[in-house]
């Protein structure tokens, strides 16, 4: 799967999930609430292919997953720039420093396995926004 499929079915995931939360008459708190870990696996089993399993993507307390990936995620599919020989595929804007790159063969992958930014309340809260693709726009590097 490319990084633009997945985007794309992840926005109909989250477009759909908003759009019943919504239509109840959930405010901005009770729909981060609902993105908590342990409710997705129980309400959305379908959200996320860890859920089946209950498996967090990240081992940390009070995980949210309203942001599913991070704003600060970049990413082409057809590369965006060419360094030392490899293609970057994707990197992280603000280099956190719990990420690193990922070298895999002449490709160049942002591993993001360790950092834990769009997975706390606060930062949600600050982000917050009804449309998940407008939160994640600056991520898409094919346009």
């Amino acid at each position: 799967m490319t990084y633009m499929e997945w985007f794309d079915a992840h926005a109909e995931k989250h477009r759909a999930i908003m759009e019943k939360l919504l239509a109840r008459g959930f405010g901005k708190a009770e729909i981060i609430d609902y993105f908590d870990f342990e409710n997705m696996v129980a309400a959305e089993p379908d959200f996320c292919p860890l859920y089946a399993e209950k498996k967090k993507c990240h081992d940390m307390e009070g995980l949210n997953c309203y942001l599913c990936a991070c704003p600060n995620f970049r990413f082409s599919d057809a590369g965006m720039e060419w360094r030392e020989g490899k293609t970057v595929y994707s990197s992280c804007a603000i280099a956190s420093k719990d990420g690193k790159e990922g070298v895999y063969g002449d490709a160049v992958h942002q591993d993001c396995s360790g950092c834990t930014v769009p997975h706390h309340r606060a930062y949600i809260d600050k982000m917050f926004d009804t449309e998940w693709e407008r939160i994640m726009a600056a991520c898409r590097r094919d346009q």
